[in-house]
């Protein structure tokens, strides 16, 4: 009894140690990111201002606003997700519910998680050499914008296909016996149960895209332009390159350097308002899927 009571103490010893390890670690990673943005924030804040926003570059964006890199950003976002969800989404489905196991399926799985490995720049450089060159789209939101979608393809595909095989297999066998087609199966029962976790590949795409300097360093940011774009086919300035550019200019190193954390400020808010609004789409269809 004496041995079975020391080996029960040891376990439940180990457990403890091993749950203050994984709660340390997780509080430590809390506290990083809230130290980085407390960072941003202080520094950043004081520049903050209606005119910062809504004005136009001046005098080589050392003064003025960032309006227009605000709106190119949300322009190559758009564009992004337009492309890459549905692709990614409709990628997933066919390889979760349509492809059967075998060498075939793992090939394309790895292949998807190559892709999901290359770096970005390696990204914006195919995509200067296919949509700018090419296809002629030249420097665009377009070019840019594609480019962006094919980066976060990957992570669409895995988190959808995840999300599908989630999803219980008697949904799948009950549908399919009271005569319901495969595609009927999938599009009315499978997709709309998983679609709540479908949009995490969402909030990590916009993420993503909206941070990525290098593919949009050749395919659409402009290092000065105080206008807005009228069209997808016109180049854009975007927060990420504006940042960078910014941040390492030789000129007025105090102001720049203020203007950039300003910068950075701005596009944390924005990726933090659309994760919100991704986070209430969300929401909203888990609670459709529980109440159906």
């Amino acid at each position: 009894m004496s041995t079975e009571n020391n080996l029960a103490k040891k376990k439940r010893r180990s457990q403890k140690i091993a749950f203050g390890i994984f709660t340390a670690t997780s509080y430590a990673i809390v506290g990083l990111l809230f130290v980085i943005l407390a960072f941003i924030v202080i520094n950043g804040i004081g520049v903050i201002s209606w005119e910062f926003i809504s004005a136009m570059p001046e005098n080589g964006m050392t003064e003025g606003g960032i309006f227009p890199a605000i709106v190119g950003t949300l322009c190559l976002v758009l564009v992004s997700m337009v492309f890459a969800f549905p692709v990614g989404v409709l990628a997933a489905i066919y390889m979760n519910e349509y492809v059967k196991d075998g060498w075939p399926k793992k090939i394309i799985k790895q292949m998807t998680n190559n892709l999901a490995g290359v770096p970005s720049i390696v990204f914006g450089l195919f995509g200067m050499a296919l949509f700018v060159n090419k296809l002629e789209f030249g420097d665009s939101i377009l070019a840019g914008g594609l480019t962006l979608g094919l980066l976060v393809l990957p992570v669409i595909i895995r988190t959808t296909e995840e999300s599908l095989k989630a999803v219980d297999d008697t949904f799948r066998q009950a549908s399919l016996g009271l005569g319901a087609s495969k595609w009927e199966t999938t599009s009315k029962i499978v997709f709309p149960i998983a679609f709540p976790n479908i949009i995490t590949g969402l909030i990590l795409s916009i993420g993503r895209v909206s941070g990525e300097t290098a593919p949009i360093l050749f395919t659409v940011a402009a290092y000065f332009l105080p206008k807005l774009p009228t069209s997808i086919f016109d180049q854009a300035m975007a927060l990420p390159y504006h940042l960078y550019v910014i941040a390492t200019s030789g000129t007025n190193i105090e102001k720049s350097r203020a203007m950039a954390y300003g910068t950075a400020l701005i596009l944390i808010i924005i990726v933090l308002i659309s994760n919100l609004l991704a986070n209430a789409l969300r929401k909203y269809y888990g609670k459709k899927v529980k109440m159906n």
